[in-house]
């Protein structure tokens, strides 16, 4: 064993074992190995977010207006971590493919084209955001009481628009060649140090909501310089080279198509909000929009452990596929739907039954209650085969398949929900606003069963073209 070892690294060229085990272990032990820290990472980002946003709230006489001029700039900071996902997430797949295919400068090569697009995007929002911030924040919904906060916290948080993107966008090559712990690291790294210099800058110094923005750069700048000497360092497989900086259209055009599935999922949860709250406030007054609130901030949590698991199974999926060990990728695929089924439906399971439980956990007013209890239920009908969705979709993007990724991020939210939040009340016109909760699991229903059939069909074709070869 230890020789068959040796001759896979002197066949990547010196890849090592922090790669090579992707193609030997037990493939359902190293998938929860390796999804355990993502979902850890998932988990500590969404509860440092949470703790900035009680900081700010909690800023003496203008919290409320503070906590929502920051609110306001969410869509921005979503648009700048939607690019660092075009970048980083189309490209590090296909890093992996390559080290399966014992194609290292390959790989190297992608990791570093990634660099100088991480960074040239970087500059260009950088500029947009700076200049235009205050036209893209009323844009968004900032009123004359916000815009002062709105602006402050952008103009800020725009300065470090690059510690993002190379956070964000290079933390997946980490993850990518095995290192799920490092990769929960650098998401901890940043966290603590927001937690702490939140209260210091914004209390203790007294600068308000730019000292929340201030915080939340200098903690991303923190885990930027940790990414970057991991990936100059010894331990990782994959180095940044200064000669695999210059861009090759052969290698960013490919990771930019595959990036554009998660780059989609993640710039039109703005959007996606906007259309239904509209909707809601038009037909179901503001209890309607707080319902959708609560029921989407659950959606939000139940997709982490997914998200977690599925960043488990991207390495080992995209390594095997690119060694041609196709009887891996089937395992770590099965694996990885099952474990996405079997937790979307006990969290369905636990939604359907006690919707009350949830609602109450961000508001206990009876009348919220009494209202969200019925639309929650709507809302969260199909949530149970969910996992089939984001399973099938994200392994897509781990086989470099670009066109079926995108066509399938499109689908469920452009083509499908956004028409259907202005449809379904037309055709239930008795009562429109759990109509506009209904979208939703349409949406999901009709996405799922496309989705399930065509990687069924893509799965088989592949399977078929690899035993001919053979």
């Amino acid at each position: 064993m230890e020789k068959t070892t040796k001759r896979m690294q002197a066949a990547a060229g010196g890849s090592g074992a922090g790669t090579d085990r992707l193609g030997t272990e037990p493939v359902g032990r190293m998938l929860f190995s390796l999804a355990a820290p993502a979902i850890v990472a998932q988990i500590i980002n969404l509860l440092y977010n949470m703790v900035d946003r009680i900081y700010i709230g909690h800023i003496a006489e203008v919290g409320q207006l503070a906590l929502t001029g920051v609110g306001v700039c969410l869509p921005l900071i979503m648009i700048i971590s939607a690019f660092a996902a075009l970048a980083g997430m189309g490209a590090a797949p296909r890093a992996s493919i390559f080290l399966g295919k014992r194609d290292k400068d390959k790989a190297e090569q992608t990791l570093g084209n990634s660099v100088t697009l991480l960074f040239l995007i970087a500059v260009v929002l950088t500029v947009l955001f700076s200049v235009y911030s205050k036209d893209l924040l009323l844009m968004f919904g900032a009123s004359e009481n916000t815009l002062p906060y709105a602006v402050d916290y952008m103009r800020i948080y725009s300065l470090g628009t690059l510690f993002v993107q190379f956070t964000l966008g290079l933390n997946a090559f980490i993850t990518a060649q095995g290192f799920a712990k490092t990769s929960m690291l650098t998401v901890l790294i940043g966290a603590v140090t927001n937690i702490i210099l939140d209260p210091i800058l914004i209390f203790g110094l007294h600068m308000g909501v730019a000292g929340a923005a201030l915080a939340t750069i200098l903690s991303q700048g923190l885990s930027m310089v940790w990414i970057l000497r991991f990936l100059t360092g010894t331990k990782t497989v994959l180095k940044i080279r200064r000669k695999n900086l210059k861009p090759d259209p052969k290698i960013i055009l490919p990771s930019v198509a595959l990036g554009l599935s998660p780059f989609i999922m993640q710039s039109t949860e703005s959007l996606l909000a906007i259309c239904f709250n509209s909707s809601l406030l038009k037909y179901g007054g503001d209890v309607a929009v707080a319902t959708m609130t609560i029921a989407s901030s659950i959606m939000q949590f139940a997709l982490l452990p997914l998200q977690g698991l599925t960043q488990g199974a991207q390495p080992i999926v995209s390594y095997n596929y690119g060694a041609k060990n196709l009887a891996r990728v089937r395992t770590a695929f099965k694996i990885l739907l099952a474990s996405c089924l079997g937790y979307s439906m006990t969290l369905w399971t636990l939604v359907m039954a006690f919707p009350q439980v949830f609602i109450r956990i961000f508001n206990d007013s009876p009348d919220l209650v009494e209202f969200g209890v019925p639309c929650l239920r709507i809302y969260m009908a199909v949530a149970g085969i969910f996992g089939i969705q984001i399973a099938c979709q994200q392994t897509f993007i781990a086989l470099g398949n670009a066109k079926n990724s995108l066509f399938l991020a499109l689908l469920r939210k452009i083509i499908l929900l956004i028409p259907l939040i202005y449809i379904m009340p037309a055709l239930f016109s008795a009562d429109k606003t759990r109509a506009v909760f209904m979208a939703e699991p349409v949406a999901d229903l009709l996405a799922v069963t496309t989705t399930a059939t065509m990687f069924a069909v893509y799965f088989r074709k592949i399977m078929k073209e690899e035993n001919k070869k053979e």
